[in-house]
């Protein structure tokens, strides 16, 4: 089952195998590698405790979770818990599960629409499409959905998300550039809580000069927003581009500090090798995943399930 801001639906048969498919590099640089590393060792010696501790980091896993792994590992090992290197394996993989078992939880459950989604993100990371493939996503789901276009300082951003509601056949709520993002969101939620739309789903400005300014703005556009819902909103999904790997973790954080960030939407992980920072950003920052884009068609965002992630890395 998947559970969505309205509860509990049908997991698609199809997630294992396109998760599968969607992580091919990320299976060849980690778990192949793993495989190679360990293949005819038997002593768990500092050198394999090495080539391992490379393996992680050059997969992106992060260093603090390398870190654990390698200690849990030698903890194993003085316990003679451990003897043979081929159990390694099994470790690994079992301490990777528990990381994304121990920071997934649900989403808040809505029991009146509207759901109100918040997308934050840098520009470049792949909002405005992750919006439009949540769209399609909620509508295969039989939701009614809305967009919002409270990015209003790029006028690309809003021609894209115009774009994307096309494509969905979904109406967006828009103003000139430039306009208030927090008035387009207030036009938005009227609208929908009018309408009885189930979900609106808001773009915001991916722009990051000044943490003051965008927690300012984003702040903002909470209370605007509870005006209309008093719960609102639901749900604030961050959208990470995979292909950054460590290096989009400090945005990250940045964007957690001022916008009460619920869960994570990792993009382009059909994209990149490292696709072992899913662990690393569930760790580091003590978020759920709740999609991974695989693709670019309008149907490639998958719900993220920590089992059948970690299966489709380990299993052929």
């Amino acid at each position: 089952m998947i559970q969505t801001l309205f509860g509990s639906v049908e997991q698609e048969p199809s997630l294992l195998e396109r998760l599968k498919s969607g992580v091919q590099k990320t299976r060849a640089g980690l778990v192949t590698r793993l495989e190679e590393t360990l293949a005819g060792r038997r002593e768990i010696d500092p050198e394999l405790l090495e080539e391992l501790e490379y393996t992680l980091i050059a997969a992106d896993i992060g260093v603090r979770t390398t870190s654990e792994i390698l200690d849990r590992i030698r903890q194993r090992v003085e316990r003679h818990q451990v003897g043979d290197a081929a159990e390694l394996r099994g470790l690994i993989r079992e301490h990777l599960l528990e990381i994304l078992q121990s920071t997934d939880r649900p989403p808040a459950r809505v029991s009146e629409p509207p759901a109100v989604v918040l997308a934050v993100g840098v520009n470049g990371s792949g909002k405005t499409t992750t919006i439009g493939k949540l769209a399609q996503r909620y509508k295969r789901e039989n939701r009614s959905v809305l967009l919002c276009a409270a990015d209003t300082f790029r006028a690309a951003a809003i021609d894209q998300l115009e774009i994307w509601g096309q494509r969905t056949g979904t109406e967006v709520i828009r103003q000139k550039p430039g306009s208030d993002p927090s008035a387009v969101l207030f036009d938005a939620l009227q609208a929908a809580k009018s309408r009885k739309i189930d979900y609106v789903i808001v773009d915001t400005a991916g722009r990051l000069q000044t943490k003051a300014n965008l927690m300012a703005e984003l702040e903002k556009m909470t209370r605007t927003a509870r005006r209309v819902i008093p719960d609102a909103p639901h749900e604030v999904l961050l959208v990470m581009d995979a292909t950054t790997g460590q290096n989009g973790l400090e945005q990250a954080r940045r964007f957690t500090e001022t916008s009460g960030v619920t869960g994570i939407v990792l993009t382009k992980l059909d994209g990149t090798a490292k696709g072992g920072v899913v662990i690393g950003i569930a760790r580091e920052l003590n978020l759920p995943i709740r999609y991974v884009g695989v693709g670019e068609k309008v149907d490639d965002l998958l719900p993220f399930d920590p089992e059948k992630f970690i299966e489709s890395l380990f299993e052929q």
